[in-house]
């Protein structure tokens, strides 16, 4: 599934690899992401987490069974994603011959006059669609997307605070009455072990020219975390935990 030559094939045995394959694994098995046969597609940005999340499933497994490895990058088409695609480009080819590349209009139209009040949301369901079809058209019954720990728990106070529930992103999402599943074999690492995998790597990351990223709900609540974590170190393991003891009979 991957080209890889001797060099990559040592920086690949670092501590800082074995460990993040460890808890991919593990999160996989726990959740029955991957079964024997399936086809994956995963969703490349170009982001530190989603080339970090390609390079690990396209390396070889030790406890998770054979399955079929295929990338696609949608270039959202914000100015300057022409170039960063070249890049993303070459990081995907080195790692998996079936590979979509594709660019639309998806960021322009989200954040169009007609649109101003909830880009995000816009932008993210078009992206979504569109990753669906491609994964259809390339028969793939699993969608892999890059959202690690932190994700998950900036995922449920974005909801408590923005919109009234208590919910998050789940490790493993059927859709489509089944026919399709939507895995994160991320969910049990931390966002700065990623970040720092990626460097290591020396993987190609491309900066997020989305215009509305640098005010976006999760980056508030990312900032409002890594102020509350000052006086407690331990507050995003708590939340994880408590994500896993919900005592139903003491909510309303």
């Amino acid at each position: 599934m991957k080209n890889e030559s001797v060099a990559v094939v040592k920086r690949e045995h670092t501590k800082l690899h074995l460990h993040l394959k460890k808890w991919l694994e593990k999160a996989v098995l726990d959740y029955g992401m991957i079964t024997a046969g399936d086809r994956v597609l995963v969703g490349v940005s170009g982001g530190a987490d989603s080339l970090v999340l390609l390079d690990l499933l396209a390396s070889p497994m030790v406890f998770i069974p054979e399955f079929t490895l295929t990338a696609v990058h949608v270039n959202l088409g914000f100015a300057g994603g022409e170039k960063d695609a070249v890049h993303i480009e070459k990081e995907i080819k080195a790692r998996v011959e079936d590979c979509v590349l594709e660019k639309t209009d998806i960021g322009p139209v989200a954040h169009s006059e007609v649109n101003r009040k909830n880009p995000c949301f816009l932008c993210s369901r078009l992206r979504r669609r569109r990753i669906f079809e491609i994964a259809a058209a390339r028969g793939c019954n699993r969608i892999a997307f890059a959202h690690h720990r932190d994700d998950i728990i900036e995922t449920l106070l974005i909801n408590m605070f923005y919109g009234r529930e208590i919910s998050t992103m789940k490790p493993k999402q059927s859709i489509f009455k089944g026919k399709l599943h939507i895995i994160r074999p991320l969910a049990y690492l931390e966002e700065g072990l990623i970040k720092k995998y990626a460097g290591e790597r020396g993987l190609a990351v491309v900066p997020n020219r989305c215009p509305t990223s640098g005010t976006s709900r999760r980056l508030y609540v990312k900032e409002l975390l890594r102020m509350l974590e000052k006086d407690n170190r331990q507050l995003r393991h708590n939340i994880w935990t408590a994500m896993h003891h919900v005592k139903a009979d003491y909510l309303l």
